[in-house]
């Protein structure tokens, strides 16, 4: 397998971290998005969308982290990570659509005016940021993961962007629930660390 990726890339580094934790074997190939290397003709015939993260798997193409983590879990047979039965992979395709969507649009947008320069309102999208931190941590109540007792893709989709929130200025310290889920995913066997950016909250 062969994984396009950049390396401050939330969705780049939930693929990366699925494929650390099965234990696969894969290489990695950076995509220099700084130098416009993911609008290269190139890189659009892999991904016409011109984003990473891409996993080429012998003669399959996957673009999409949420599809990549689906199609990973589905391919290995791995129904821990990702249940069988009709209502477990609703369960699931509800968080995944939380890290496409609020996710997405609140603690992945902080963190792009911080990192990588982006025009956004930080007052709106921190906001935002609050508001499904607040639902992640009462979902977490009484529970050591996100859908069931042992983790699931769900985690994995979500982990993240909320592990790297205080780059983006959101402050993680008044949601003990997520505090301690970070720090049983960050505990998992073969779990490899999201790359550290100091700005934001980060930097002080």
């Amino acid at each position: 397998m062969k994984l396009y990726y950049h390396p401050q890339s939330g969705h780049s580094h939930r693929v990366r971290l699925f494929l650390s934790l099965l234990g696969v074997e894969y290489e990695l190939v950076e995509v220099d998005l700084g130098k416009g290397a993911h609008k290269s003709p190139d890189f659009l015939r892999l991904n016409r969308f011109g984003q990473v993260p891409v996993l080429v798997d012998g003669d399959v193409t996957v673009a999409d982290s949420s599809a990549i983590l689906v199609y990973l879990a589905r391919k290995l047979g791995k129904t821990d990570w990702l249940p069988n039965s009709p209502l477990g992979e609703a369960r699931i395709q509800r968080w995944l659509s939380v890290a496409a969507g609020e996710v997405a649009y609140g603690l992945a947008a902080a963190r792009q005016i911080t990192v990588f320069g982006a025009t956004r309102q930080a007052e709106e999208v921190i906001g935002r940021a609050h508001g499904i931190l607040k639902l992640i941590d009462a979902q977490l109540a009484g529970h050591e993961f996100i859908v069931q007792s042992s983790p699931t893709i769900a985690d994995i989709a979500l982990y993240s962007y909320i592990a790297r929130a205080p780059e983006g200025n959101v402050d993680l310290s008044g949601y003990a629930n997520v505090n301690a889920w970070l720090c049983r995913i960050e505990a998992l066997p073969g779990f490899v660390e999201f790359r550290k950016t100091a700005v934001g909250l980060a930097a002080q």
